[in-house]
């Protein structure tokens, strides 16, 4: 009898487990090849410098308000969920007008959590009417090969069991085939949907940047694509693939050779500015993408980038908006597993299955781990060139900036926050840890899920301080 393999697994699904069979089984099933067509298209004549699209959206008030969702299944899309329906629940002026949500400026996705980012950037504020019924309580996995079988064994050592279900499926029953086009950046949220890029071990940012290197137009391409290819576990999916079209590339699209020339550039920066190098001269024809977890479960490749790319202190803010800055809160929302199984009490195992699993999960967590510190510090670090550079503004540069009297260059507050299921207590972290990182989930798990990301808002302190500051 078949066996399903969708099952507890760690940050990057439950699949893994199933390699040890695959193995075994190798010699009894054929390895038909599996893969993905690309789902890109060259920029035309009169789209050659991608224009309409910016990578950072220009907002005139005092707040700074970046999320970032953690990858985990259907989990970690339903715990995001609660944190923007919390955000909802408070107003953010005086006239009561608008809500937190109203005022999110980035919001970034991993795997289960690019779901929730993709979609709230789509429908904003409605995305909270309908996102439970339309996701959270659908079965995503309806579509998909999720069973243990000499076939689907095979295609997995082809490249993946599945190839573009995943990708059909959202397009159907949740994005109703919208294109980044409908993600425009000059408006509230600007939107980055995470994957990885399995040549070049660096993460794959949907956005302009990243579509300029491969010449293409970010404007045509398939949101549910880009959030499959951020969720695509790997033997589980085949890669999600981009073609590279060097003939047609803009010339520039060169800020990477300034990077690749900096011997001070940090080893992220680096390593992200020698792929977008690659995919503009040639030496790849197609870039293959695999869940973004792999390389950043958090989420935080694109902010991170973003501040260290800047040349400017200001930067990646404009002016305007850098001068009248009060307040910045960023929000990690982290809905990764905590530690499971029991071979650490007995003397034999892990065995192979478990070993492969407790692997994955040792890789992810020391990972993000180290990317959230590194984040916390490249924050810090960037909201004192900000005052130092307010600060320094002269009289005439105030005022052409629209900063009143009473603007003091110092007050400028920046927090940064991880919510996890550690926010709970024990008991309740303990729960929402036992749910699987299944594209599927019943309906009272979905919900302790929201109503957790909800309360992990509530019970933070940094929240409540950016709160009194408004």
């Amino acid at each position: 009898m078949a066996k399903r393999v969708f099952v507890r697994g760690s940050g990057i699904g439950g699949w893994l487990s199933a390699l040890l069979v695959a193995v075994v089984g190798a010699s009894l099933a054929g390895c038909a090849s599996v893969y993905n067509l690309p789902g890109n298209v060259p920029l035309g004549a009169a789209l050659a410098d991608n224009s309409s699209a910016r990578d950072y959206p220009t907002y005139e008030d005092d707040l700074l308000l970046a999320l970032s969702f953690s990858g985990g299944g259907t989990r970690a899309a339903a715990f995001s969920y609660g944190v923007l329906e919390e955000l909802d629940r408070v107003h953010s002026n005086a006239a009561g007008s608008k809500t937190l949500l109203d005022r999110v400026d980035f919001v970034s996705g991993v795997s289960g959590g690019s779901v929730t980012a993709a979609y709230f950037g789509l429908k904003r504020r409605a995305a909270l009417a309908d996102f439970r019924e339309r996701f959270l309580l659908r079965n995503a996995e309806e579509g998909l090969k999720t069973r243990i079988s000499l076939g689907n064994i095979g295609r997995a050592l082809g490249g993946g069991v599945n190839d573009s279900q995943f990708t059909d499926w959202l397009d159907q029953n949740l994005f109703d085939g919208a294109r980044f086009e409908a993600l425009p950046d000059d408006r509230r949220p600007r939107v980055w949907i995470n994957a990885s890029d399995i040549y070049n071990r660096t993460p794959f940012v949907f956005g302009k940047a990243s579509f300029d290197a491969l010449c293409s137009d970010i404007r045509s391409y398939r949101v549910a694509e880009a959030v499959a290819a951020s969720a695509a576990v790997p033997l589980a999916f085949a890669p999600i693939v981009l073609q590279t079209i060097p003939a047609a590339a803009p010339r520039r699209c060169r800020w990477y050779d300034r990077v690749r020339n900096d011997p001070n550039a940090q080893p992220l920066l680096r390593s992200y500015a020698e792929a977008q190098a690659r995919y503009r001269d040639g030496s790849m024809r197609y870039v293959k993408l695999l869940d973004g977890g792999l390389v950043d479960n958090y989420g935080l490749s694109a902010l991170s980038i973003g501040l260290l790319a800047a040349q400017r202190p200001y930067e990646p803010l404009d002016e305007r908006q850098a001068a009248k800055l009060k307040r910045i809160l960023f929000l990690v929302v982290d809905a990764g597993r905590g530690v499971s199984g029991d071979f650490v009490q007995t003397l034999e195992g892990p065995n192979g299955v478990e070993l492969v699993s407790a692997a994955a999960d040792t890789a992810i967590d020391s990972s993000v781990r180290s990317s959230y510190a590194a984040f916390t510090a490249l924050a810090g670090d960037w909201s004192g060139k900000l005052k130092r550079w307010r600060c320094g503004l002269s009289a005439a540069d105030r005022s052409r900036l629209g900063v009143g009297a009473g603007w003091k260059c110092g007050d400028v507050a920046i927090y940064v926050e991880r919510l996890g299921f550690d926010r709970l207590g024990p008991e309740r972290a303990g729960i929402l840890n036992a749910i699987p990182t299944r594209l599927s989930l019943p309906p009272e798990q979905v919900d302790q899920l929201i109503a957790g990301g909800a309360d992990a808002l509530r019970s933070s302190k940094a929240y409540q301080q950016f709160r009194r500051g408004l």
